[in-house]
Formats: structure tokens, sequence, C-alpha cells
């Protein structure tokens, strides 16, 4: 039995395995426990392995490629074509082993132990800033129903604390004590964030890329550590539109018959990195006066004849494309004259 192609369908304690020969005849068919996976895999040559980029995956292709197999990553959305009828983890493992194998399938370049690290930090500060939105809304509300009404945003939430520790203030006791408990939620909330971002800043200065993506006007350390953490091979993409498609801030086609029909913005990609992206665009457009980049003055021209929003996803997919650049020639941000 000789071995050249395998579809692994992993989940959490049972894996299945299709493999095929050189010919393309089934000669692997067998569902294993997560223990064993390794060593069945161990015990065959080198061989191409392809598993749909999910969960787990990017462990398992790092643990895979140790044994000297060749591991492709793909995304779910492409291989589900390669499902024959019904769907099940034989059928599942066996479109995996044919998606792989074409040649114009996409594939997802394997991250790094380090780089899933940093986007693990970037997903606990984000999950902590909800929270402490939906704190500080709390807080505000609470206050609201006393006759306390205050300003949005987060900037007044040490005034409204400050209140607290006034008699004069018309609040029962036992609200107050409930305020003050969220109070301190608030509180450290605001602490691990700060942490979080330490952390990030650390590695955004030891790392040439993230140091170069942040020469971009739009692009903070924030966005900048995300990108040079989510794009593990920027040469994976052809050019930056591309990879602005894939990012998925690219009008979606309705195209038939000749006629072009475009569409609202795809919407496709890393959800958080577009919305990183759409921020700092639109930090861009709001800044005024002598700092204005060539970016901005490009968008304010764009912005006498089109709406803001439109205006700052625009100018997020022109950052984009300039982070491919970037990314992928190895070289610093340098701004075009600033002419109005």
């Amino acid at each position: 039995m000789q071995v050249t192609t395998i579809g692994l369908d992993i989940a959490k304690s049972v894996f299945q395995l299709h493999g095929v020969d050189q010919d393309g005849r089934a000669v692997l068919r067998r569902k294993v426990r997560r223990d064993q996976l390794l060593t069945l895999l161990g015990g065959l040559a080198p061989c191409l392995v392809g598993i749909e980029a999910c969960a787990t995956a990017h462990h398992w292709a790092r643990q895979i490629a140790a044994l000297g197999h060749e591991v492709r990553l793909m995304p779910p959305t492409y291989v589900k074509a390669y499902v024959k009828r019904n769907k099940n983890d034989a059928a599942d493992a066996e479109a995996i082993c044919e998606a792989v194998t074409r040649p114009t399938m996409r594939f997802v370049p394997v991250k790094s132990a380090e780089a899933q690290s940093i986007l693990m930090l970037h997903r606990a500060r984000h999950l902590m800033v909800r929270q402490r939105t939906a704190q500080v809304s709390a807080f505000r509300a609470h206050l609201a129903e006393y006759g306390i009404v205050a300003p949005k945003g987060r900037a007044h939430v040490p005034d409204l604390i400050a209140l607290l520790g006034k008699e004069a203030l018309p609040l029962p006791e036992l609200a107050r004590q409930i305020l003050r408990l969220i109070a301190e939620v608030i509180g450290g909330l605001n602490g691990q964030i700060r942490a979080i971002e330490i952390e990030l800043l650390a590695w955004h200065r030891s790392n040439a890329v993230s140091r170069r993506l942040e020469s971009i006007p739009g692009i903070g350390f924030i966005t900048a550590t995300a990108l040079a953490a989510s794009v593990a091979d920027p040469c994976s993409f052809r050019s930056g539109r591309q990879f602005a498609a894939w990012l998925g801030l690219v009008p979606k086609q309705h195209s038939s018959g000749g006629k072009e029909r475009m569409g609202v913005i795809s919407k496709m990609g890393d959800r958080y990195l577009r919305h990183l992206l759409v921020v700092g665009a639109t930090a861009v457009v709001r800044t005024a006066g002598p700092r204005k980049t060539s970016l901005g003055i490009w968008a304010d021209q764009l912005l006498e004849r089109k709406p803001f929003r439109l205006v700052t996803v625009a100018l997020a997919n022109k950052i984009s494309r300039t982070a491919w650049a970037v990314m992928s020639r190895q070289q610093s941000y340098r701004a075009a004259p600033a002419t109005a």
C-alpha cells in the first residue's frame, strides 16, 4: 500500500482518514482516535495531507508536518463542493482528499504557535472590551433610573464613579453597593485590557513586519500586530486586490450575461481584521489640519460625492492593499506628497 494523498477530517476525539495511491484508488479508509493519529501517520511514507482550516487545524498541521508529511489547509467552504451526497465523516475525508489535489484550490498557510498566541491576546482583548462596554452601559442605565443622566463614552465613567462617594446623591444604600460592584468590574477589565496591550506592544517592537505596518496611516500597533500574526505568508496572495478580497473589503458581484452588477462589500474574511481597518480608516478621514496625509486628502475628495461610511470602507480597502505591499516587499510605507 503506497499512499500518496490523505484527506484528514479532524474532530475532538475521533478522526477519519481517506488515502489514495498515485492512480487515485482508495487504499486507506480508517477511523482513529486522537491518541492513535500520529502513530498511524508516522508509519506511512511522506505524502500529501489535506485538512480543513478549522479549530485545532494549525496545531495538527504542525504536528503532522514534523513527521515529514506535506500538509495543506483549505477553507471548509471550498471543500464542501466535493462532498458527493450525504454528509458524514467518511464522505468529508474523501472530499478533502479530492479537493487538496485540485490545481486551482486555495490554501491557508499554517500559523506558528507564536502567531496563534498573539492572536489569542487579540481575541481576549476584544472579548474584554465588549464586556467593559456592556458594564459601562449597565452602569449608566442604572444611574438613569434614579435621575442621574450622563453623556455616552468611557471618558465620563470616572466622574460617575466619583459620584458614588457623595452622600448627598439620591441613591438607596443597596443600589449604591451594586453600582460599586459594577465599578470594580469596570476597573478590573481596564487593568486586564491594559496588561494585554502591554504584551502586544512588546511583541510589536520586536517584530519587523509589525513595525513596518505601523508606518501606514490608519494602522496602529493593535492592527499591525493582528495583521502580522494573521498573515503568515503575504506572497500567497497574487496582489493587493486579492488580499483586500480575502478581508471582505471588495464589492460583492452579481454579474451575469456580460452585465456587471456590484453590490455591498462581501464581508467574507476575518471580521476582526476588517473592523480594525475600518476603524483606522475612520480616524484618517476625521483627521484635520496639517496632519492630513495623502490618504486623508484622497478620502476628502471622495467624500464630496459619496457617503461617509462608504468612504471609510473604500479607504480601508486602500489601506489593506498598502499593507499587503508593505508585507510582501518588506519595505516601510513611503507616503506620496500630500497635495490638495
